[in-house]
């Protein structure tokens, strides 16, 4: 072990313990955070409203305050947008994540306090680096170069214009402690510079001589940059360049359709792939054991977690008063929405993701999908309303009609960039599909920026691809799954390709021809 692995841990030796600590008793941890944010909670707006001074327990909790979606806590992240103060938590609320909108906005601003930047997302951040060298105590990580693929921050004009807005990550990138600094590549004003190919193009030239040994962010996006540190070195594989990296803490989207493809850039026996589960609204989890995908809940770090089985969804009523499952007695094997009350002030916010807990003691969760329908294979987060309202314009601009319509992702490869398959079945089809395929994207960007961030420059996504299926392709579809009946609906969209493969074969079938290459 180096020395300087031995002052780390040794450093962080409590840390360690604190986490141990929290796979044996979880429920001590959350009752802990509840008390702490009750305290600082109960004289904002937000408090007051809501009789956080009554408040004695979680069951108190639940009766005063109701889960709320986006939408409906939109108005109080307005009111600190404009410039009020403690609405939500009692220190001022600065900065705000922008991501990807619900079905009735384009973009969501989850405000990020400095509790919330230091405690939560920094402390998850922190346990999930000193948890992997705990495991891996030889590892040359922190003696080479960190990078870090940031995005871009800029000034709210909304209100008093004092607010600034940006990625998560580059909000984390312009607030980050000066001792993580040291090691962190590329230069700051690279990493938060606004045009992503002038950032990737700067990053070449930059870092392509520095030992970098580990990098961290979205699958999609870090696939890009790979591809083109091998293009400008002119080098077969990334250990040609960095020929010690050896960890990428990746999270965002799902890693498996692309671990085959960053094993063929990265060809190293050394090389390690940590997964973590980071949000605009928090940290929440991160993977601890190697040899498990799973991911430990963290407990400790201004998150209190409650959980709606997914069943009770199925009615569509995310809002409003209800009890709800918290750590101590959740079960393994069935889906759960993810509540959150956070240090940023959101209280009972119901995130969009669902989760399914792989064991207990430790608790341990993995993702298994959102409370909508939606696509994220590439973080562009497209929600079932996103696809909705682009499907009615393009069809208002072409003067088309759609009877049913399914997309998936086509997943990058080393050859290809990713983008989003379209099977659409039409009343009365356009004129020019290819003009229909346009008139989609453009409607997408405009509803969804996360969407328009990947499609800029075709940086990460290519356009759509779009075929149109014969007559009756998904009510044979249908037929053939049993599920026929008018509670059975066709699922817009999904993030893999299981059932746009089915609806492949059967337009397949009707046509009388063979599928045509995907992409």
């Amino acid at each position: 072990m180096s020395l300087l692995n031995k002052i780390t841990l040794a450093y962080f030796a409590p840390l360690l313990r604190r986490i141990d600590e929290s796979r044996k008793d979880p429920a001590r941890f959350q009752r802990e955070c509840f008390e702490h944010l009750i305290k600082n909670g109960r004289d904002t707006a937000f408090g007051r409203e809501h009789a956080f001074r009554s408040i004695r327990s979680t069951r108190d909790f639940q009766r005063a305050v109701p889960t709320r979606d986006y939408d409906a806590f939109q108005p109080y992240i307005d009111r600190l947008r404009n410039g009020e103060q403690h609405v939500l938590w009692n220190q001022r609320a600065r900065w705000f994540a922008k991501s990807s909108g619900t079905s009735s906005d384009k973009s969501k601003f989850i405000p990020v306090t400095p509790d919330n930047l230091h405690a939560c997302h920094f402390g998850g951040f922190t346990r999930a680096l000193v948890s992997f060298l705990q495991r891996h105590p030889d590892s040359r990580v922190l003696s080479g170069k960190a990078l870090t693929l940031g995005g871009s921050v800029q000034v709210d004009n909304t209100g008093n214009g004092k607010a600034l807005q940006g990625d998560l990550s580059a909000i984390l990138l312009r607030n980050s402690p000066r001792v993580a600094e040291i090691n962190r590549v590329p230069a700051r004003n690279i990493a938060l510079a606004p045009d992503f190919q002038e950032k990737i193009k700067r990053i070449c030239e930059t870092c392509s001589h520095l030992d970098v040994t580990s990098f961290s962010g979205v699958p999609s996006w870090n696939l890009v940059l790979l591809d083109k540190i091998l293009e400008y070195n002119n080098a077969r594989f990334i250990t040609d360049v960095w020929p010690n990296i050896e960890l990428f803490m990746h999270g965002g989207i799902h890693f498996g359709p692309y671990r085959e493809q960053f094993s063929s850039l990265i060809p190293s026996p050394r090389m390690n792939y940590v997964e973590n589960y980071n949000a605009s609204e928090g940290y929440f989890a991160f993977q601890d054991d190697d040899n498990d995908p799973s991911m430990l809940l963290a407990v400790d770090n201004g998150v209190f977690h409650e959980f709606i089985p997914a069943r009770e969804l199925d009615n569509g009523n995310i809002n409003g008063p209800r009890e709800l499952d918290t750590i101590e007695s959740v079960t393994t094997g069935q889906p759960y929405a993810l509540v959150i009350s956070t240090n940023s002030g959101l209280w009972r916010y119901v995130i969009g993701d669902c989760v399914e807990f792989t064991s207990l003691y430790p608790h341990k969760i993995k993702i298994v999908g959102r409370t909508r329908l939606y696509m994220n294979a590439f973080g562009e987060e497209i929600m079932i309303g996103n696809a909705e309202k682009a499907i009615t314009i393009a069809c208002e601009r072409c003067n088309a009609r759609v009877r049913e319509y399914t997309a998936a992702p086509l997943y990058m490869t080393i050859n290809r960039k990713g983008a989003h398959q379209w099977l659409v079945e039409f009343i009365h089809p356009p004129a020019s599909l290819e003009e229909f395929t346009a008139c989609l994207d453009d409607a997408l960007r405009s509803v969804n920026s996360d969407y328009d961030a990947k499609r800029t420059g075709n940086n990460t996504m290519l356009p759509p691809v779009a075929r149109i299926v014969p007559p009756g392709t998904f009510s044979r579809w249908m037929e053939e799954r049993g599920k026929t009946g008018g509670q059975n609906k066709v699922p817009r969209l999904s993030n893999d390709r299981r059932f746009i493969e089915q609806v492949i074969a059967i337009a397949d079938r009707l046509d009388g021809n063979p599928s045509p290459p995907a992409g």
